[in-house]
Order: C-alpha cells, then sequence, then structure tokens
C-alpha cells in the first residue's frame, strides 16, 4: 500500500501546468476549448441561485432583459480587452506575474487572500449541488436564514461532492475543459427545459401569446419579497458585470487565458455570458416563480424536469467549481514548495468544509460583490505598470529588479481603495467602478512622483 500512494504520488508530481514559467507555443489550446470551458464554468449552479434571487428582489421583466444585456455584454468586453491581452503576452498565471510588480511579500497576501476567496465561492457551488443531490435523501434544504449546516447528511452529501469536484481540478486545464465540453450542452438543456416545463404551472398558454404578460406580471414583477431590496436596472447591469470581476478585471483569468493563441479568444466569454449567465439566470427566475418564490435550487429543477434536473443541478456545480478550485490551487502553490496537486487537494478539503455553511450561497448576491471588490485593486494595479506605465515611462517591474520583499506603494494603494470603496454612500454593487478608477490612478501617480525624483 505505501509503495502503491507513493506510486500515485509521483504521477500527480507529474501533472505540469506551467506554475511558475510562461507556458510555451506547443501547449497553446484551440477556441474551441475556450469555449466549452467558459460555457461550462457560467452555466454553474449557482446560476439557478442568482437567477431566483432577481425574482425575490423584484425586479422587473424590462429591467432584467435590458440590465442582462449590457451587463453581460461589459463583462465580454473586459475579459477581450483588459484580462486576455495581458495574458496572451506574459503567457504567466497572475499569481506568478504579480511578483514582479508587487513582491513576494505583497503576493503571498495577496495569493492567500485570493485562494480564501475562490474556495469560499467554490464551496457555493458545493452546496447548491447538495440541495440537489440531497433531494434523493430527503435531506431538508437550508433556509434563507440558516448559517449552520441543517444535518449530518447534508454534511456527508457535501464532502462526498467536494471530493469529486476537487480530483478534477487536480487533473489540470485539458482535463477541465473536456468535462466541461461535454457537459454543458446537457447543462444549457436542463435550464431551458426546467423553465418551458413550468409555464404552463405559470399559466402562459400553449401558443406562448400571454408570455410577456405573465414574464411582467407573475415573474419579473417588481414585487421583491418580504425582507429583500428591491433592485432596478443598473443593480442588473452592474451584477452581470461583475458577477466575475476578479476574473477579468481582477485579471485572476489569466490562468486561463494564458494558453490562448490570441487575445481575441477573450470573445469566447460571451459563450458564458449569454447562453450561460443571462439565459440560465433568466430560465432559473422562471422556475423560482413556479414553486412560490422558494429558494430550493434542487427542488426548482426537480419540480420541472425530476431526476434529470437534479443531475443538472449537481453537474452546473461541477463544472464551474472546479476551475475555481484550479484557480485557487494556482495562487497557493505559487507562493508554496508543494507540487500544483497536493495544494489544489488541500484547497479542495478546505472549501468543502465552507461548502457545509449554507450562508456562503444564501448570500451568494453580497459575497460576489464583495470577492470581486476586495481583488479588484491589484487587478488595476497590475493593468497599470503593464500599459500604463511604458507609455508614460515609468520603470517597471522595480520589485523584481531592486529585490523588494514587498512593494508599499501598491499596498497602499489596495488597502486604501478598499478603505474608500467601503466608505462610499452607495450600494456596494455600484463601488467597484470608481474604486477601479482609483486604484488606476493613485498608483500611477504615486510611481509618477518616484519617476521624478530619480530624474
Amino acid at each position: 500500500m505505501p509503495g502503491n500512494v507513493a506510486g500515485i504520488a509521483a504521477r500527480m508530481d507529474k501533472l505540469y501546468e506551467f506554475d511558475r514559467e510562461p507556458v510555451t507555443a506547443d501547449k497553446l489550446q484551440s477556441g474551441s476549448k475556450f469555449a466549452g470551458l467558459l460555457a461550462g464554468e457560467h452555466v454553474a449552479a449557482t446560476e439557478f441561485v442568482i437567477g431566483a434571487f432577481f425574482v425575490l428582489h423584484g425586479v422587473t421583466a424590462r429591467d432584467l432583459l435590458l440590465g442582462l444585456l449590457l451587463g453581460n455584454l461589459l463583462a465580454v468586453l473586459s475579459w477581450t480587452f483588459i484580462c486576455a491581452p495581458i495574458a496572451v503576452r506574459t503567457r504567466l498565471t497572475l499569481y506568478w506575474y504579480l511578483q514582479d510588480i508587487a513582491g513576494p511579500g505583497l503576493t503571498l497576501i495577496y495569493n492567500i487572500a485570493n485562494a480564501l476567496l475562490y474556495c469560499i465561492l467554490a464551496g457555493a457551488m458545493i452546496s447548491v449541488s447538495s440541495t440537489a443531490v440531497g433531494l434523493a435523501f430527503r435531506v431538508p434544504t437550508p433556509a434563507l436564514t440558516d448559517v449552520f449546516p441543517s444535518s449530518a447528511l447534508w454534511v456527508a452529501i457535501t464532502f462526498a461532492l467536494g471530493l469529486a469536484f476537487t480530483i478534477l481540478a487536480i487533473l489540470g486545464f485539458d482535463k477541465l475543459s473536456r468535462f466541461a465540453s461535454v457537459c454543458s450542452p446537457w447543462i444549457f438543456v436542463v435550464f431551458i427545459a426546467g423553465a418551458i416545463a413550468m409555464l404552463p404551472r405559470l399559466g402562459v398558454n400553449p401558443n406562448l401569446d400571454n408570455l410577456w404578460e405573465i414574464a411582467r406580471t407573475r415573474i419579473w414583477n417588481g414585487v421583491p419579497t418580504e425582507g429583500q431590496e428591491q433592485f432596478h436596472v443598473w443593480h442588473i447591469v452592474f451584477f452581470a458585470w461583475f458577477a466575475n470581476l476578479a476574473m477579468h478585471i481582477g485579471l485572476s483569468d489569466m490562468a486561463l487565458f494564458r494558453y490562448a493563441r490570441s487575445w481575441k479568444y477573450g470573445l469566447y466569454s460571451a459563450f458564458g455570458m449569454y447562453p450561460g449567465h443571462m439565459l440560465a439566470w433568466m430560465c432559473s427566475g422562471v422556475m423560482v416563480a413556479a414553486v412560490n418564490r422558494e429558494m430550493n435550487p434542487g427542488r426548482m429543477a426537480y419540480e420541472a424536469i425530476g431526476v434529470a434536473g437534479v443531475f443538472g443541478v449537481m453537474l452546473a456545480g461541477w463544472t464551474t467549481a472546479n476551475p475555481t478550485l484550479y484557480r485557487a490551487g494556482l495562487a497557493l502553490q505559487s507562493v508554496t514548495n508543494w507540487p500544483r496537486w497536493k495544494i489544489t487537494l488541500a484547497a479542495g478539503l478546505a472549501t468543502t468544509v465552507l461548502a457545509c455553511f449554507p450562508v456562503f450561497f444564501l448570500k451568494l448576491l453580497d459575497y460576489v460583490a464583495i470577492y470581486g471588490l476586495v481583488l479588484m485593486p491589484v487587478g488595476a494595479i497590475v493593468l497599470a505598470e503593464h500599459w500604463i506605465f511604458p507609455k508614460l515611462g515609468i520603470e517597471q517591474y522595480r520589485a523584481r529588479k531592486y529585490g523588494w520583499i514587498m512593494n508599499w506603494r501598491a499596498l497602499a494603494v489596495w488597502f486604501g481603495t478598499l478603505a474608500v470603496c467601503y466608505a462610499m454612500p452607495f450600494h456596494l454593487f455600484f463601488r467597484w467602478l470608481p474604486g477601479y478608477f482609483l486604484a488606476l490612478a493613485s498608483y500611477t501617480l504615486l510611481n509618477w512622483g518616484s519617476r521624478k525624483e530619480a530624474r
């Protein structure tokens, strides 16, 4: 047995993902791989929660459509013109590239924070999948006010799913993209079929002539559920834009796009934003309205299309938790001497523990806003250093050149931006954009001043 374990560990050590150096040209991936991976990642179990919450927050049908069209377009443009070009030019993960800019000390802080936030997000996906699998064992789904696990069986199901999700994340980019390519079409079908199956329950005629009337009066009727704040069009625009803020504006998806042949592959994110986010959120809204606005993703899918819906929710969590755990493993691997598979396994175990606490998926909208906001200033710092500094003649990569452990200017901008965003008097969803421009400007000005001194 010890020999078998050692053999497995040795094979795992060979799962090399260019953790600390640029991806080589022979390992670049085709556009179809990105289309499948991004489609699978963004048709997630959390989509059952997000789309349902839009209904609970009293969004009108008109505001929903306009907000999703514009917000998802802004997200696609952010991947295409901000994240993908830097990834293709450097061929590095953000977690490794950041060391040249911020120094190993600040990179350590960032990567630990990044990995923890990703683990919580992946944990929310596992939790949603657990609501579906739990139906087979008659496990009560946590209520909107629950913080702690509802039963020991809920914990057992969550641990089983977490282990399965972690194993695939360990296998690397190629396996993730293949798995997502196979599963994503099935998950699309589950969302669409589930919504269609629920339309008669809501009173939609077979010829669909009253579909819009039902949509605006019984689904997105502008009436929030008790205890929920009402959302309007700009809430939807900004949420759709920043739902993946850490990935595109925050540059974490450099980990994926470093394998792209061209920066234009950023446009493949549209496969995730429109058939994924937009369509899935709308279908989820139909399903939650049909079950009397009860937040229970497993029940929503099961009542719509039965066992196929349960498997759809489980796979939706799987295809999204996998790349999220993959990013977390890369973030932690860059600050340790462990092989990526070991650190991904550790991250997966931590994620599974977090998944047992339903508060993370029941407060998902606020959490998504907070985790993107926390990581956003670092994306601004990297963008400034990569693109703006050369144009202004400001010296790049001084942390690497001068052996700095900590780039104190970067640290001041990161925490200073978060402090200002915290004090902003408007809705949480709207704070990141002024914060981003503040981080860009302040980091550039701080370094421009040192340039003047050097002259």
